[in-house]
């Protein structure tokens, strides 16, 4: 406290502009003292304007109090202060908002924010517990590739590189990594799911890297637009994804920091053994990960995985019940005519309303969705690869008695049976073969249209060819046989063998444009 002054003049002049060295010629007070006075002033948020109305004594004794235990100010309890800061959303504005209201509710006088938060930090400095205003417990994953790689040494003598995906939560610096063979969106999904298995659930957003396997622009100015896929985990585990500034690694500060330890805990101390696949190498970057997280802080109490078992866990969400599953999606694919869509030689129903229409196919490795102006219509089970031209049919799509449709069964055959007789046969093989006759409109369309391209007599004779190597034949296997003309080269040896056996040579029928064409 200095020397007592008259302090009211003092804060009068300073309200008016005038300097630090102006008024120490007009009040013949040494500048050290002026100083104390500022600094007490704006401690206690105090005014001009607040204190203009005061006597002298009043404001002295506001700016210096007579002993420490005498404050004017309305105590602020710190350790609920530093207990409300681990919420999400809640900062020190907002709890000196509420304290402030608080006291003028009781009438008492609250301390200026200034002071509160001065407050707050020699609590944290007294008290040796971590503050709070950087990271949140459970609020923030930080995620990136690691620079350093690994490698495979298998028992050819190849190396494969192998490539560390590492994850931190910054507020316990509880770490996650998980090697990979390449870091492609499919992988760089698989290692976020898998990265939520291992913390147990779910922090409020991820900040990552500008990567094109989850952001696809980031402008300085408007919005950002995300990988679709990387989007659709966001939305299924509810968590925003925020990408670090493009060149602002310390925006991700705690997960760089971690790459280099990483370096040091894992790469380095694992350097002498050789991994011969990627299941080996994972369960000893396991082994090295746990002594990595539960090795003690060495400027902080405790380890990683201490804070993050007492302090940060329960803080993060639940998981949602079914884990996220990788996905592709393909679009405008056209309801055919027996409302199925294709997808890999196999086909799917949708309702028998959607024919004609363009629809968008979700597929992951166990189920196929169909969705119509991003409303799902149906969902099947998916054929294995292996499995080819296989139908998927829910009864509910069939209508009770199918609409007049462009086609039917009647109209397939009767135009087959003017082609000629073996393709009838390959025409009446395909209607077999299906369930309902619906199912084979557009095989047998696709067959019969091959007579506009290569002419009614040649599609016969495909047809005839290829039953007898085919037991049901279809578009692929005629167009082939057409494509490469071996219904002529067929039909030339068969009529070099019936010359070679009657000693003459016959125009047939067909020659003269007869047969099946009158």
């Amino acid at each position: 406290m200095p020397k007592k002054v008259s302090v009211k003049p003092i804060l009068e002049l300073r309200a008016a502009g005038i300097s630090m060295r102006k008024i120490e010629t007009l009040m013949h007070v040494s500048r050290h003292t002026i100083s104390a006075i500022y600094k007490a002033a704006d401690a206690y948020s105090i005014s001009w304007d607040n204190v203009k109305d005061f006597d002298e004594d009043k404001i002295y004794e506001m700016l210096f109090p007579p002993t420490p235990k005498t404050s004017i100010f309305e105590e602020v309890d710190y350790d609920y202060i530093h207990s409300e800061l681990k919420k999400t959303g809640v900062n020190l504005k907002l709890l000196w908002n509420e304290y402030r209201n608080q006291c003028i509710s009781k009438g008492s006088i609250p301390c200026g924010y200034t002071k509160f938060c001065k407050g707050y930090s020699d609590y944290v400095q007294l008290s040796n517990v971590t503050n709070h205003l950087t990271h949140k417990p459970g609020s923030t994953i930080e995620v990136d590739w690691s620079g350093p790689t690994m490698s495979i040494l298998t028992t050819d003598g190849e190396r494969i590189k192998v490539y560390l995906f590492v994850a931190t939560l910054p507020y316990s610096q509880y770490s996650f990594v998980k090697p990979c063979l390449d870091m492609k969106q499919d992988t760089w999904l698989k290692c976020h799911i898998d990265m939520f298995e291992f913390f147990g659930g779910v922090p409020i957003k991820i900040v990552c890297d500008n990567l094109k396997t989850g952001v696809i622009k980031h402008p300085k100015e408007g919005e950002i637009i995300l990988n679709e896929a990387y989007e659709s985990l966001a939305q299924h585990y509810m968590i925003a994804i925020m990408p670090a500034q493009v060149r602002k690694p310390k925006q991700k500060a705690s997960v760089e920091g971690t790459v280099g330890k990483i370096a040091s805990a894992i790469i380095a101390k694992l350097r002498n053994i050789r991994f011969i696949s990627l299941s080996h190498m994972e369960e000893e970057i396991f082994k090295a990960l746990k002594e990595f997280n539960d090795a003690p802080f060495q400027k902080r109490e405790g380890s990683r995985t201490e804070v993050f078992m007492n302090c940060e866990k329960e803080m993060l969400r639940k998981l949602p019940a079914i884990p996220y599953e990788i996905c592709t999606w393909l679009y405008d694919y056209k309801v055919s005519l027996d409302f199925h869509v294709s997808f890999k030689t196999n086909k799917y129903s949708v309702p028998y309303q959607y024919v004609g229409k363009k629809v968008d196919i979700k597929v992951n490795s166990n189920s196929l969705e169909i969705f119509y102006d991003h409303s799902r219509i149906a969902i099947h089970p998916r054929f294995p690869d292996y499995m080819k031209y296989k139908y998927s049919t829910i009864e509910d799509h069939m209508p009770d008695s199918f609409q007049k449709v462009e086609w039917d069964d009647e109209r397939i055959k009767r135009w087959a049976n003017k082609i000629g007789p073996s393709t009838f046969i390959v025409i009446n093989k395909i209607f077999d073969s299906v369930k309902i006759k619906e199912q084979g409109y557009n095989s047998c369309l696709a067959v019969l249209k091959l007579a506009n391209k290569f002419s009614n007599d040649r599609l016969e004779n495909a047809c005839e060819l290829a039953l007898t190597k085919v037991k049901c034949p279809r578009y692929h296997h005629l167009n082939g046989i057409l494509m490469n003309n071996q219904d002529l080269i067929w039909i030339e040896e068969n009529n070099k063998h019936k010359k070679n056996d009657d000693g003459g040579y016959v125009r047939g029928a067909d020659y003269y444009g007869g047969k099946y064409n009158d």
